[in-house]
């Protein structure tokens, strides 16, 4: 009805008007709370004299036209660009009319109004010259018109159209109108009046609105994804929410100039394609929809609508790409019902309402329907798909809070309900971790006891490997010590009987022979006691005191003891050994006991793999390990000024499988059969080296062509 009324409103000054002869006459009751368009009876003429606004010139032989829009009667321009037109229409009020006049002149162009040859009102600059002209968009624009009583007045009009490269097709070309009414109703506050500057007004006040909404929606909906990471889908529509901010923000932009830029047109356009792709791609992502021909075509749609900018405005595309949206926004809301009621009944009503709203919107700017208060509810139509998305992710997530309530009611009943139960076990558990703790520390007290015995084990497993190699090398001084001493007994029986025959001089050589014997006997006793010493000090706990140390002969010692220790036990074994000693390696700060169980069960190892390959009858295999010992610029040092020892035990036997040479050194592997090792001797060697003297102990394998162990040992002293 209110439309109606509206419609009624808007055609009863039209009908007065057209009753009108050549000079229109405005009575009181003419713009009583509206405007009229001043549209019947116009004279024009193209061309540009200043003359023709003198109201004694005779027009009488310009065409005369009556149209709302002046310069485009039956939807033909009469002015095209850079061309100048002239208006002119006789005006008077009569004695009832004691409102004073106001004009509006909606254009998009240049234009000069002359009242009785006199200017009255610029609204850009008119000019013969192109370059000159300076056009507006002059729709803000009211200006009072001084009309007299009862007095005929000449209104006349130059005017020249919008001068702009793009885009080629404007919806406003060529637009003029002429408007009045009167000043009270510009200033009156009665709701009831709406005049069409108020109008769009309304509509700009209303947008800024929607915008104050949006942007509410961007800040929300970006903390929440900030907060809520795993949520994308807050920030899919915080993108959405920026990009139809930015959308809102060029349409006020535009609207805060009186020129029309092609930029903001643009941009305008731009920005209604993305921001519909996006509303467009939150929906996929709330029904879980893979990406797919549809929404790249319609992407493809969009891309050329932009382009289309050159040609054709955005307020012609903008509406069309629209209603495209929205039978895609609808497609998969109606696929998506069986498994979302819910969302799929949010998305199809607001959907279905804003598709009727742009459907009617795009019919009322092709022309095809005239509803002028429509614009009133475009800025709600803008807002209307974001803002189901909003009510909808609202919806979803207070949904899921409410889930998530009830469970943790259920969790805590059933907490309330089992914390009886759980009292009651504390107790028990607690009775069950002292019985445990106590079984534990037994376990563990047991554990070291038996640890200590296998290191004990372990050394004089060390110590059996000795043992043959000690008593063949203590044989030898001791056959020496028997040797010397039956030959110096017989000496001595001799040198009797030369005392007695007085023979002196053969008593003195016989005593020299004695002399040397005896001397011989010392040498090999304390060779003897140098050979018991060792064994004794290895045998007994380390002091831990390292001390200077002659490597090279502990090495060389320690490699024939183990050698003839092997032999003594499997005589058919047979070695090659070679040593490559640095002779002048000096001495080094070590313990002697703890790095000559180091050499001696690397050493060991070294004959166990050269024996392993040799009964394995592999034709010309010839056993062989060998021991080097130099000094090397160490890791550490700062420009090679430091140095540090390497010993090297090498073997030509079957090499440590990869898989386990990461093992070698935990305590308590290895790979000899049961009762031939504990398992220990690499890892304490390990620790001697490492933790006890700082050093590295390296092991570089091949399969099938033997293993080479690396000590290396910093901080080496003077020599």
């Amino acid at each position: 009805m209110k439309h109606i009324l509206y419609i009624i409103g808007f055609l009863l000054p039209l009908t007065v008007f057209s009753q009108q002869e050549k000079v229109l006459t405005i009575s009181d009751t003419t713009l009583v709370n509206r405007w009229a368009y001043l549209e019947s009876n116009w004279s024009y003429k193209k061309g540009d004299n200043i003359n023709w606004s003198d109201p004694k010139f005779d027009d009488s032989s310009w065409t005369t036209i009556s149209s709302k829009n002046l310069n485009k009667p039956n939807n033909k321009i009469i002015g095209g660009d850079n061309e100048i037109v002239w208006f002119r229409k006789l005006i008077k009020t009569d004695s009832t009319f004691n409102n004073p006049i106001v004009l509006n002149v909606y254009q998009v162009g240049a234009s000069e109004i002359y009242l009785d040859g006199k200017l009255v009102q610029t609204l850009g600059k008119v000019s013969s010259i192109p370059e000159e002209i300076e056009t507006i968009i002059s729709w803000k624009i009211v200006f009072h018109l001084p009309l007299e009583k009862n007095k005929e007045h000449l209104l006349a009009i130059r005017f020249v159209n919008s001068q702009r490269k793009y885009p080629k097709y404007y919806i406003n070309d060529g637009h003029i109108y002429i408007k009045a009414t009167s000043i009270h109703n510009i200033l009156t506050t009665d709701p009831r009046l709406v005049t069409p500057i108020k109008e769009t007004r309304n509509y700009y006040n209303n947008l800024y609105i929607v915008f104050g909404i949006v942007l509410f929606m961007f800040v929300l909906f970006l903390f929440l994804y900030i907060f809520f990471k795993r949520e994308k889908i807050n920030g899919y529509f915080a993108l959405t929410s920026l990009l139809y901010s930015c959308f809102l923000g060029a349409i006020l932009l535009e609207y805060k100039t009186n020129f029309y830029e092609f930029k903001y047109d643009f941009i305008i356009g731009i920005l209604n394609v993305l921001y519909p792709l996006s509303v467009l791609y939150c929906i996929y992502k709330i029904f879980n929809k893979s990406i797919g021909y549809f929404y790249w075509g319609i992407t493809a749609i969009g891309i050329l609508f932009i382009f289309s900018g050159f040609l054709v405005s955005s307020v012609y595309t903008g509406p069309i790409f629209g209603v495209i949206i929205l039978f895609e926004f609808l497609r998969i809301s109606s696929l998506s019902f069986k498994s979302d009621k819910i969302g799929a009944l949010i998305f199809l009503l607001t959907g279905v309402l804003n598709l009727i709203f742009w459907v009617i919107a795009t019919l009322h700017r092709l022309g095809y329907i005239d509803l002028p208060q429509l614009i009133y509810y475009v800025p709600f139509s803008y807002i209307l798909l974001p803002l189901s998305i909003a009510i909808y992710l609202g919806y979803f997530f207070g949904n899921r809070s409410q889930s998530l309530r009830l469970n943790l009611e259920r969790v805590q009943k059933l907490s309330k309900e089992k914390e009886s139960i759980l009292s009651e076990q504390k107790d028990t558990l607690e009775q069950q971790v002292k019985e445990r703790t106590s079984e534990l520390n037994q376990s563990l007290e047991e554990l070291k006891a038996t640890q200590s015995q296998l290191i004990q084990s372990e050394k004089m497993a060390s110590l059996g490997e000795l043992t043959a190699g000690i008593a063949h090398e203590i044989q030898n001084p001791l056959n020496f010590v028997n040797n010397f001493s039956e030959v110096s007994n017989e000496l001595v029986d001799e040198m009797n009987e030369e005392l007695d025959k007085g023979d002196l001089e053969e008593v003195k050589a016989i005593s020299l022979d004695i002399k040397q014997n005896l001397e011989k006997i010392n040498h090999h006793g304390k060779r003897a006691d140098d050979i018991v010493k060792g064994m004794l000090q290895h045998s007994r706990s380390s002091s831990g005191t390292k001390e200077p140390t002659d490597i090279n002969v502990l090495a060389d010692e320690y490699l024939r003891l183990a050698y003839h220790g092997l032999r003594a036990k499997d005589k058919s074994f047979n070695a090659e050994l070679i040593t490559d000693f640095d002779e002048n390696m000096g001495k080094v700060n070590i313990v002697p006991q703890d790095m000559g169980r180091v050499i001696l069960n690397l050493i060991t190892n070294a004959f166990y793999a050269v024996n392993e390959k040799a009964n394995s009858d592999i034709e010309g295999y010839k056993p062989t390990v060998k021991i080097t010992s130099k000094r090397t610029p160490h890791l550490g040092g700062v420009g090679g000024g430091s140095q540090s020892v390497q010993i090297s035990i090498s073997d030509n036997g079957n090499g440590i499988p990869k898989e386990i040479v990461e093992k070698i050194f935990q305590p308590f592997f290895t790979t000899k059969p049961t009762g031939q090792g504990t398992g220990l001797g690499l890892s304490m060697s390990y620790d001697i080296v490492t933790k006890g003297h700082g050093g590295k102990l390296i092991v570089e394998t091949s399969e099938n062509k033997g293993t080479t162990f690396i000590i290396e040992l910093p901080n080496s002293t003077d020599n």
